[in-house]
């Protein structure tokens, strides 16, 4: 937290940069993923997993390949795979694994995205989430459950369309809808002029030649009511906001969502009415 702490500081104090150094810094502030230490509790939960380490190539920021962490934990015929939001890691799913790990049969693995936790790359992005599901469905076969939080659910729905995979369950907390609002949001939390924060968007688009827009879950969600996907959402959540929820619900009205009103955007991972009914879900899924 202390270097994002000094970006911003940064960019609110710095009145000599030119455009292209203050645009370097909004890069700094949208693409750096602020890394917590682990907890006690959270260590023994890594040391008690099968630890393995697989590679993407980040095109856009280091330009050569990158490891990234992955965790294991049972070894059941039942595939569980949780993809962490941003700024996060996999152990942030302490509770939710935990509880996991009371099942029979089910094989638990979460990984650290490039730019996140334990993982390498010094700046992250969503296409590297992706990278990292597309690499670890590749080497441990298709998962039958997929858990994303955030960030981490976009990916999950974006890797899942691209590669063609429909699996038995896919349960969304608090996803991130619209990527481009989001960079927006982050922005105007820092007081951003409009004008720069348009230098910025296409500077992205220039980099990804694509517009951040195209990240828009509304039009890559693809399935249909025969897949089972369980959204769970917090009416007043100020990141995930309700109103890109509401509109993704309405789009696909098939898709089962629950309110936890008041638990938080980060906090409802630890919320044990959610972990509670997920199990629930779960159990009922796999038997």
């Amino acid at each position: 937290m202390k270097k994002i702490r000094q970006i911003i500081t940064q960019i609110k104090t710095d009145t000599t940069a030119t455009s292209d150094e203050f645009n370097d810094m909004l890069w700094q502030l949208i693409c750096y993923s602020p890394k917590m230490p682990l907890r006690l509790l959270q260590e023994q939960l890594l040391n008690d997993a099968e630890k393995f380490s697989l590679k993407v190539k980040d095109e856009h920021f280091a330009n050569m390949e990158l490891i990234f962490q992955g965790f294991k934990w049972g070894n059941g015929t039942r595939k569980v795979l949780i993809t962490h939001g941003w700024g996060s890691k996999a152990a942030d799913f302490i509770d939710i694994i935990t509880a996991l790990r009371e099942i029979d049969n089910l094989e638990i693995i979460a990984f650290d995205a490039p730019g996140n936790g334990s993982s390498e790359g010094e700046l992250s992005n969503l296409l590297l989430y992706i990278a990292a599901i597309k690499a670890i469905i590749k080497d441990y076969g298709k998962p039958d459950i997929l858990i994303g939080h955030s960030l981490g659910a976009m990916a999950n729905v974006i890797a899942l369309k691209e590669m063609m995979i429909t699996p038995s369950l896919l349960i969304s907390l608090t996803p991130l809808i619209r990527l481009k609002e989001n960079f927006e949001a982050s922005m105007n939390a820092v007081d951003i002029p409009q004008i720069t924060q348009n230098r910025f968007l296409k500077s992205f688009e220039d980099k990804f030649d694509m517009p951040a827009s195209h990240y828009n879950l509304n039009d890559w969600y693809s399935f249909d009511a025969q897949l089972k996907h369980w959204l769970a959402y917090d009416e007043n959540d100020l990141i995930s906001t309700y109103n890109y929820i509401e509109e993704f619900l309405n789009k696909y009205p098939f898709i089962i969502s629950q309110n936890y009103d008041g638990v938080g955007h980060e906090r409802i991972l630890k919320s044990p009415q959610l972990i509670n009914d997920l199990v629930e879900l779960i159990n009922v899924n796999i038997n």
